[in-house]
């Protein structure tokens, strides 16, 4: 078997922002530590993305010891800080697809920042840990939670699943397109879709199923311009019913424990 490596590690504190890289994670019940414990809401309460607004493609986030520091790559704006030990505002139920799940805001000046730079009444809201997010029971056992992201607390992908999509497409798409937390090398194109469990050094993780692709992969994560690919050309030989196919959805076993960039991949059970 060719050797499987983890290359690399991104997690998306606030939903649908920019993409953080890292050297090693933690991995917590609801996932890497930090990824998706934060989103944008409407006034309605209702979750925000890239689906409906653009522009939040354009806003970069840097991790800091104490906090996020948030900031748009085009406009001349000062960043703001979103410190991690920030005091709850205002709880309230907030709705992402078809969950409501306990958050809170942080502060005023933080929501106008965000209303600020996207041109749209907004407000940011966190995650606590009482908050309970169970992930959908069709797929998963009773207890294990996700956080602010779409379904799932985890996302893997190959980088030959990557590569080989490239080879076909007229102009190469970065990662990022995809939004996944684990990325490896080594293996098979699309091989990732039949793990079923694995580890990463010495942490275990459940593959539950393939990832569904929607139109935030057409979105050019540097631009926010949007075209018809990569969805064009996956639809060509990644469609299987009306969806999709590109990623394997993911639970961990192991919390509490890191993953490492270089750390080897094993695969336990197909």
């Amino acid at each position: 078997m060719t050797n499987l490596r983890l290359s690399e590690i991104l997690i998306y504190p606030i939903k649908s922002l920019g993409a953080v890289s890292l050297q090693s994670a933690i991995i917590e019940k609801r996932g890497l530590q930090y990824d998706r414990r934060w989103m944008l809401v409407d006034e309605d309460n209702v979750f925000l993305s890239q689906r409906r607004c653009k522009e939040m493609t354009l806003l970069k986030v840097h991790l800091h010891e104490n906090g996020l520091e948030v900031y748009h790559q085009n406009m001349e704006v000062a960043s703001v800080f979103v410190p991690f030990n920030a005091s709850p505002l205002a709880f309230m139920k907030v709705q992402i697809w078809e969950d409501s799940c306990d958050a809170y805001t942080i502060s005023d000046e933080i929501n106008n920042w965000f209303s600020n730079v996207l041109g749209i009444k907004c407000k940011l809201v966190y995650m606590p840990d009482d908050s309970n997010r169970q992930v959908d029971i069709r797929y998963a056992q009773e207890g294990d939670l996700t956080s602010f992201a779409d379904g799932y607390p985890i996302l893997i992908l190959g980088q030959s699943a990557l590569d080989n999509l490239n080879m076909k497409l007229a102009e190469a798409i970065e990662v990022n397109r995809f939004r996944p937390n684990i990325v490896f090398t080594g293996g098979q194109p699309n091989e990732e879709d039949d793990w079923k469990v694995f580890t990463i050094g010495d942490a275990v993780f459940l593959g539950v199923k393939p990832c569904a692709r929607c139109v935030m992969t057409t979105i050019n994560q540097e631009t926010a311009e949007q075209g018809d690919e990569p969805l064009k050309t996956l639809a060509t030989y990644r469609k299987k019913g009306n969806k999709i196919l590109f990623g394997q959805n993911v639970i961990a076993q192991s919390i509490e424990k890191q993953i490492r960039v270089g750390d080897v991949i094993e695969i336990v059970k197909n």
